[in-house]
């Protein structure tokens, strides 16, 4: 289900249900919602509480962002930033106020946790960037796509360059995924996700290439990629060399060589992650993934 359209007036929230950061950095992302996009902002509790590396404990965090969920004059909910703490209080959110009252819910890298479970209920999310980026003029490009996602703008397509790892193809599917690490983490959990037919998006930060073919063998051994309808292989940024043992190669290929028995048209480096050209994705939506000889491109349609 895509969530209504914001419209200038309307009430959104910004909650930090992850890590948490100094309020002040929140400051230009408060003002461009307000100001520029015509919002009214609620502002959570979370926003100035700490908790060791956590924005409030636990309980605070959850019901922070379940008032939001539950108000019906809330039309989105934004994540001020990600970090660690999402799957700590997915499980504890209960989902029939926003499944009445559909409603957006935006951020991404740990929050991809929080936007599976909306998947899981049938309610499209937006992988994108957060207000605590918002003012930085670099991520301009990544804003406005927010932006125009949010209002109902959005764009017909994204086009990318060709990639010497794509996979020739044409496929259609609901968009699902975001972080790898959150995904593979949700395995045999509520926020597990069906990637049968569905187009998978991945991207991640920060980890070794160890552990990114840990995972990503996890997958293809739980047979989680052998029916893909297609993969988009987002931006993987810091990843980590062993110096003392090289893999001896670099994300894009470890992640083609665990899918090259499969048939699937793939796209290679796709501008979303933790970049600052981070393109907003709508997870749950039905797009339609073509790669072709000359470049690659994601399609979206009005109509689910």
């Amino acid at each position: 289900m895509l969530p209504p359209f914001l419209r200038p007036g309307d009430t959104v929230g910004v909650v930090a249900p992850a890590s948490w950061f100094p309020y002040e950095e929140l400051a230009d992302g408060l003002r461009i919602l307000r100001d520029d996009w015509h919002l009214n902002v609620i502002e959570g509790e979370s926003l100035h509480a700490i908790d060791g590396p956590f924005a409030g404990s636990d309980d605070l965090r959850r019901a922070d962002i379940q008032r939001l969920f539950d108000d019906p004059t809330v039309k989105a909910v934004f994540a001020a930033r990600g970090g660690y703490g999402c799957y700590r209080i997915a499980d504890g959110l209960y989902l029939a106020g926003i499944k009445a009252n559909p409603k957006w819910l935006v951020g991404f890298s740990d929050v991809t946790v929080l936007l599976s479970l909306l998947h899981n209920h049938g309610i499209v999310s937006l992988h994108g960037l957060m207000p605590r980026q918002f003012g930085d003029p670099a991520r301009a490009a990544a804003l406005e796509s927010v932006r125009q996602w949010l209002f109902g703008e959005f764009p017909a397509h994204y086009i990318v360059p060709t990639h010497p790892l794509n996979r020739p193809g044409h496929a259609k599917g609901n968009l699902v995924g975001g972080n790898l690490t959150m995904l593979v983490n949700s395995i045999g959990t509520p926020t597990d996700v069906n990637f049968t037919d569905k187009i998978l998006f991945i991207e991640d930060i920060d980890e070794t290439l160890f552990s990114l073919d840990r995972m990503m063998t996890q997958l293809r051994r739980s047979g989680r990629l052998e029916n893909l309808a297609g993969l988009v292989v987002g931006q993987f940024t810091d990843m980590r060399a062993n110096q003392s043992l090289p893999f001896g190669k670099d994300s894009f290929e470890i992640i083609a060589d665990t899918v090259a028995a499969y048939s699937y048209p793939i796209l290679v480096d796709f501008p979303a992650g933790h970049v600052e050209f981070n393109l907003a994705l709508p997870i749950g939506k039905s797009v339609e993934l073509v790669v072709g000889k000359d470049n690659a491109r994601l399609e979206f349609f009005r109509q689910d």
